[in-house]
């Protein structure tokens, strides 16, 4: 199955533990996070399996160490939290991200061009991540922060990143007005469709969170509460 393509309900049922953990950016994301902590997160994700790390640039260059002997992907945010980066600034930090040894990034778009139904510039902004990962094999994450958007800029949005070019579109930052919530992951997947992913994030903190997520057209989770889902 396309890693984009979502699944059925009776496929999703059926997920183990272990099934449902590779489907997971094991996510840390606070300011004040150390050095320890981002080791104990590398050393959870192997432990679990999950798809990935996901954390601040800063500390991408420390995770990529660690996960070196490990099938877990390091991701990172770009332009993280509010969006309100140039196109260029977005770029420069993509590119820093992938020289310190990301696999994969999160960037949140202009969120005011998407409420302007602007979706020229939204291409602008999201291509600029684009262009700057392309050649090196990094998935490129576009987070919306629906809890913001009108359904309308949702729909505009997913449409700018699929002409970008983007690998998926994502719901939350999880330091917005809110989180992943049922009917923006069935939106997003309905205007994307298949060729594109979609990942739920932002206060998903059970199985049955996730479960409800997936059934609902989501491929990837970003959550801290990874023990709780898996176990």
């Amino acid at each position: 199955m396309s890693p984009t393509a979502s699944m059925t309900p009776e496929q999703v049922d059926q997920l183990d533990a272990t099934e449902l953990a590779a489907l997971i950016d094991h996510t840390l994301l606070g300011p004040t996070a150390s050095a320890q902590d981002i080791d104990t997160l590398c050393e959870q994700a192997q432990s679990y399996g999950t798809a990935s790390v996901c954390i601040q640039p800063i500390w991408v260059e420390r995770a990529a160490t660690r996960l070196a002997s490990s099938p877990v992907k390091v991701c990172t945010v770009i332009g993280f939290p509010s969006g309100a980066q140039t196109p260029e600034t977005k770029a420069y930090e993509t590119s820093q991200a992938i020289q310190h040894g990301a696999d994969e990034v999160d960037m949140v778009i202009d969120q005011a061009a998407a409420l302007a139904n602007d979706k020229a510039t939204l291409v602008r902004d999201i291509g600029a991540v684009v262009e700057a990962a392309a050649g090196h094999d990094v998935v490129v994450k576009v987070i919306l922060e629906t809890a913001a958007l009108t359904d309308q800029a949702k729909i505009i949005a997913c449409e700018a990143a699929v002409e970008a070019g983007a690998h998926y579109v994502k719901t939350s930052t999880g330091f917005g007005p809110g989180g992943a919530t049922v009917a923006d992951v069935a939106l997003l997947r309905s205007t994307v469709g298949d060729g594109v992913g979609v990942k739920a994030s932002g206060g998903i903190r059970t199985r049955q969170d996730a479960i409800d997520m997936l059934k609902a057209g989501a491929t990837r989770l970003g959550a801290s509460a990874t023990y709780a889902i898996v176990s």
